[in-house]
């Protein structure tokens, strides 16, 4: 299963996946969903409803894609709120991975649920300023990947119509 950062959203949104563009793609994470191997958490999904663009219509239309937190995923929080507390992040990089982003809840849920977590962050175990989720899915022995990668993984294709 795949659990999916907003930043992989964000960027298929504002990139290369742009809903006027590629609809197969948003249709393809659809069938995807239904089919119980790519989904995020409702935290991602409060993320991507601040924002007033096709993003946000298409979270509200996708409610059951983001799940909700249980309890099994807060059995990881005191292993990971130690790790990071112990890596000299700044004060600001520390309350945002903790209180404000979905990253720390998502590495969580992924430990708690066997998941892949998918993002477009890379590894940076040397940041003071911001705590990278690849980072943080090693202490919790989390498998992470790309968007990219996780659309070869499972040999999707994209393909063009029209004209």
């Amino acid at each position: 299963m795949y659990l999916v950062d907003s930043n992989v959203l964000i960027e298929a949104k504002n990139r290369y996946y742009a809903f006027d563009i590629a609809p197969g793609f948003w249709e393809w994470l659809e069938r995807a969903h239904r089919a119980g191997c790519v989904f995020s958490i409702e935290k991602v999904e409060e993320e991507l409803l601040r924002g007033d663009d096709e993003l946000a219509k298409w979270a509200q239309g996708h409610h059951s894609f983001f799940r909700p937190l249980d309890q099994r995923t807060t059995q990881y929080f005191p292993r990971l709120s130690e790790w990071a507390r112990s890596q000299n992040f700044r004060p600001a990089a520390l309350h945002e991975f903790t209180a404000e982003a979905a990253d720390y809840l998502l590495v969580a849920f992924a430990a708690a649920h066997s998941c892949t977590l998918v993002t477009n962050e890379v590894p940076d175990p040397n940041s003071r300023k911001r705590v990278k989720i690849p980072d943080a899915c090693r202490v919790l022995n989390v498998d992470w990947t790309s968007p990219f990668d996780m659309l070869r993984s499972i040999g999707v294709t994209l393909r063009l119509g029209g004209r």
